[in-house]
C-alpha cells in the first residue's frame, strides 16, 4: 500500500514539479499549476480528472475513489492511499493528473508520460 512519502517521491519525480503547502496540506504543482494534493492527514491523494471520467471511477471503485463537496464543481478526485493497489498505479494516477496540468512544451518533451502502461 502506497503512503505519503511514495505520493511526495513520485511527484517530485515528475518534470518541472514542486511541493508547497497550501491549505494547511502539501500540494504539488508543474510549471506553478496544482495537479495533486494531500488531504485529510496524507491519507489520501486530491488529483485532477475530467468529470465526465471522476464520476465513472467513483461509480466503478466507491471504496477508492470519492468526490469531495467542496470540489464537486471541479474537475478533481480522491483516491483513499490504502485502496491504492501498489505503486505502478500510485505513479499512473499521479501521471495522469500531472499531464492534465503540464504546460505545452512539457507535454511535448515528455510525451509519454502519463500514459498507462502497455
Amino acid at each position: 500500500m502506497p503512503d505519503a512519502e511514495d505520493v511526495r517521491r513520485i511527484a517530485l519525480s515528475l518534470p518541472d514539479t514542486t511541493e508547497q503547502i497550501a491549505w494547511s496540506m502539501p500540494t504539488f504543482r508543474v510549471a506553478g499549476k496544482m495537479f495533486a494534493t494531500l488531504p485529510e492527514d496524507e491519507t489520501s491523494i486530491a488529483v485532477r480528472c475530467p468529470k465526465e471520467e471522476r464520476n465513472e471511477l467513483v461509480l466503478a471503485e466507491p471504496g477508492k475513489f470519492w468526490i469531495a463537496d467542496h470540489e464537486s464543481q471541479f474537475a478533481w478526485v480522491r483516491a483513499r492511499l490504502e485502496a491504492i493497489e501498489d505503486e505502478g498505479e500510485l505513479r499512473d494516477i499521479l501521471a495522469d493528473s500531472w499531464r492534465q496540468a503540464a504546460p505545452p512544451r512539457l507535454l511535448e518533451a515528455h510525451p509519454r508520460l502519463g500514459l498507462p502502461a502497455q
